[in-house]
Parts: C-alpha cells; structure tokens; sequence
C-alpha cells in the first residue's frame, strides 16, 4: 500500500518550510493530490521527484537561483512596521526590491549564514536582559564579516477578543482552558513563549492548543478574530489593527543582521534612511507602542 505524508510531513521530509510547500504546490512543482480537502504526498513519487530535482542539494538549489538586477533577498521574523517599510521602498518598475520571506528570526539567520539571503530580519534576544546572545548569532555566520543594525523597538504580548478582562500570565491560560494559537519552533516569539512557559513552570501539553502553529503575528491574531483560538502571543500593532485587546509581556528590539558588504548596497542604506524620514515615522504613528530612538544604528559588528 502507498504511504503519504500531509504537508507538514512532507516539510520536515524536504527539511524545508512549510510555507514553501504550498508554493510548489501552486506551480505544480511537486507531486501530490487533494483527498476530502487536504493535499496528500505519495512518499514513493517524492523520493522519484528528489531524485530528479535534487531538491536536499543545497548548492544546487543556490546555483539554480535567477536573481533580478538590483534585488536583495531577506528572510526571518516580521513585523506590519517592516512591510510598510519596505513597500514605501518600491519607486517604479526599474528600482530594486526587497524580496522578503516570513520564516522566523532562527531560520533567516541559518539562511543568511548559509549564502541564500542577504538579510535576516530577527528579534533573538534574550528574555531575561532584553539583549541579543551575540556569540550565537556569530556561530550561524561561520565566520562572516557581519553587522546588527536596530530597525526599532516593540512590545510584544497576549492578546485576545474583548470585552472581557485579558490574561495575563500562561496560569490563566492553563486554569481557564483558554484555547491557544503558537508561532512556529524556531522564531522569536515561539522562543519567548518557552521561556515564560518555563519561568512559571508550566508543562506546554497543559496549554491547550500550543501544538496549533501559524508562521506571523497576524496570522496569530487573525486565528482569534475568526474564533479558531482565544488568546496568543504578537506585537501591539497587530491587536490595534485588528481591534483585539492586548497585554505586554516584553519590550524587544528588532533588528537586521547582514554582511558588511551588503550594509554598504545603495539600496540598503536607501532603506537605512527611509526608516528614519519623517514622512515613514508619520505614516506609522497611528500603530503606537513602537520606539524609533536608535533606529538605523549598528549595535554590533565584527572586526575588519
């Protein structure tokens, strides 16, 4: 009998993102069928497409990337001031864009370090201090002349539907059953829901639904506003754009790590200045919460 993988199955087998799945799936790009609603993978026919593609061949896939002129490429964590930010950078036909893909902070540092991005958009810092463990950074970078630029600060935290009284702490989670929706393994906010899991010594079985994983914040706010989940953890931003309640639980800086070379691209400092014109701060004041004071500074960098 044939034996099929779901998507998330096929994901870990391809040690790729999940998001990446679908996408093959919407070029035809990869051998599967819909069965009652949900895409199904014939193991038999993956192994046949690997072989053919060398899909795990990671410097054949690199070498294989047509890249436009002028583009760069970012991967990592995401936040709706970066989107803006980033879409306020594009100024015809002709100029150079960011291509910029949600995979969460760890992962876009891994793809930086292995040569398949030139940015990595993360807020890896650590909970207790607030600030970033730089020698794990350093290590995915094998060496790489790089630079942490701070893009801003934000506050991230529960949020939930009204009216009632939002929770605060991962006990009222438990004790109230309140159903809840995760972010991925590896990113930021995935890391801090660990952390304060473990801080109030709470088992993750015991919180219902932090199995149930989605890959941004507005996603996470976006499964509560439709009633898929009751309370999460995202940015302020997300909660006053969707209109849900909110409750900090950190203060945290997100940044851009890249090399030195690609600090110095035309378009990066393009970028690097944007952030800090007027017209971009007017344009998200209305989000609040957010502290652009050493925006564009470089925090950390390796020596010559």
């Amino acid at each position: 009998m044939a034996e099929y993988m779901n998507t998330k199955e096929v994901a870990a087998y391809l040690d790729i993102n999940e998001k990446q799945v679908y996408a093959l799936i919407k070029t035809g790009g990869i051998p599967c069928t819909r069965v009652t609603g949900k895409w199904v993978f014939p193991k038999t026919l993956i192994d046949r497409w690997i072989e053919t593609t060398s899909l795990k061949n990671s410097t054949e896939l690199k070498a294989e990337i047509q890249r436009p002129p002028g583009a760069i490429f970012a991967a990592g964590s995401n936040d709706p001031v970066l989107d803006i930010l980033i879409n306020s950078m594009k100024h015809g036909e002709s100029a150079p864009y960011i291509f910029s893909a949600v995979t969460g902070s760890s992962e876009g540092l891994r793809l930086l370090g292995t040569g398949l991005t030139d940015i990595a958009w993360c807020h890896l810092a650590d909970p207790e201090t607030g600030e970033y463990n730089i020698d794990s950074i350093r290590q995915q970078m094998d060496g790489k002349k790089i630079a942490i630029v701070h893009l801003f600060n934000r506050q991230a935290g529960f949020i939930s539907k009204g009216p009632g009284p939002i929770n605060t702490s991962f006990s009222e989670v438990r004790d109230k059953k309140l159903r809840f929706i995760n972010r991925q393994k590896g990113s930021g906010t995935r890391i801090l829901t660990d952390h304060f899991l473990q801080s109030e010594g709470i088992f993750p079985g015991l919180i219902a639904g932090y199995e149930d994983e989605v890959f941004s914040h507005l996603e996470v706010g976006l499964k509560i506003v439709s009633g898929g989940a009751e309370t999460g953890v995202a940015t302020s931003a997300v909660a006053k754009i969707l209109g849900l309640a909110f409750y900090p639980l950190i203060n945290e800086s997100f940044d851009m790590v890249l090399s030195h070379d690609t600090f110095f691209n035309s378009y990066v400092q393009d970028f690097i200045e944007t952030l800090g014109s007027a017209s971009f701060r007017s344009m998200v004041s209305h989000l609040g919460n957010y502290d652009f004071g050493r925006s564009g500074r470089i925090i950390y960098s390796t020596k010559e």
